[in-house]
């Protein structure tokens, strides 16, 4: 399996000095997804947790819903002419009896922002899919001052992070501001694939009562897995996307954006969020 981080040999120049020194940088290879044999996508990825990373992709896709569902994930011996594993093909078995949605290899499907589909199809593609609608799930009530201080719990349990620069990260907290589980990546999709994707794993779906720390953009994708894992609020410490802000208004997610400090916008599903004070100022 490929390593987290590599090393290469960098020319350094601080205040006039020249000097040459090993680097540490973040690994990224590409890892293709079949699913039962079939190739179906191609994400660039630090490798680890792939087979978290893959089951939560498909969790996203609206194939996997519990544990019950997934048969087995290997890697694909025999991956390239000679017969070698390159660790960087996975293919996920489904159980006997799960219903498989029409996907092709040119992804014209709703998942991602990047896939051919926009505005009013993927949004209605997305709440019409997932298999437990946040607005249907019990009230979940979140304390402004406690989503101000997790950027900060996300930030100190980055540890690849601290020694190249160059990851995203993606958290899972708990309502009352406990972590769950924290993973990085150098793609912050991934980074919540393998979240989403070892809760499959660990029968924890839906994480309906639970908060999702980006620490990047809150983009459509973002939201969109959100919603599929049944995760019922997200936040990011940029901003957010204008069709992530549409899908949250569309399926009752709590979407807050520019969580720094003691400060943040709530874009969508603001009856979440316990402020100290009942009154708005505009």
């Amino acid at each position: 399996m490929g390593r987290v981080t590599e090393r290469r040999k960098v020319l350094r120049i601080r205040d006039g000095a020249v000097s040459t020194r090993p680097d540490t940088l973040v690994a990224e290879e590409p890892m293709e997804i079949r699913l039962n044999g079939k190739p179906l996508a191609i994400t660039m990825r630090t490798p680890g947790d792939d087979f978290a990373l893959a089951a939560g992709f498909l969790v996203s896709e609206g194939v996997l819903a519990d544990v019950s569902d997934l048969q087995n994930i290997v890697y694909c011996a025999g991956a390239t002419a000679d017969g070698s594993n390159t660790y960087n093909v996975v293919d996920v078995k489904t159980a006997p009896g799960v219903t498989l949605p029409d996907i092709t290899l040119e992804r014209n499907v709703y998942t991602t922002s990047s896939c051919g589909l926009c505005g009013k199809a993927s949004l209605d593609a997305v709440r019409t899919t997932t298999r437990w609608p946040i607005a249907d799930t019990p009230p979940v009530r979140v304390d402004a001052d406690l989503l101000a201080a997790l950027p900060d719990r996300l930030r100190a349990a980055q540890r690849v992070f601290d020694r190249t620069g160059g990851l995203h990260a993606a958290a899972l907290f708990s309502e009352d501001g406990e972590l769950l589980d924290v993973r990085e990546d150098v793609g912050r999709h991934n980074a919540v694939d393998k979240l989403v994707g070892r809760a499959l794993q660990n029968g924890d779906l839906p994480l309906s009562r639970t908060i999702l720390l980006v620490s990047g953009r809150a983009s459509f994708e973002l939201a969109q897995k959100a919603v599929m894992a049944g995760i019922p609020v997200l936040a990011a410490v940029s901003a957010p996307s204008s069709l992530a802000v549409d899908l949250a208004a569309e399926t009752g997610l709590t979407l807050v954006g520019f969580l720094r400090g003691s400060s943040m916008n709530v874009y969508a599903g603001e009856d979440r969020i316990a402020l100290r004070t009942a009154s708005a100022r505009g």
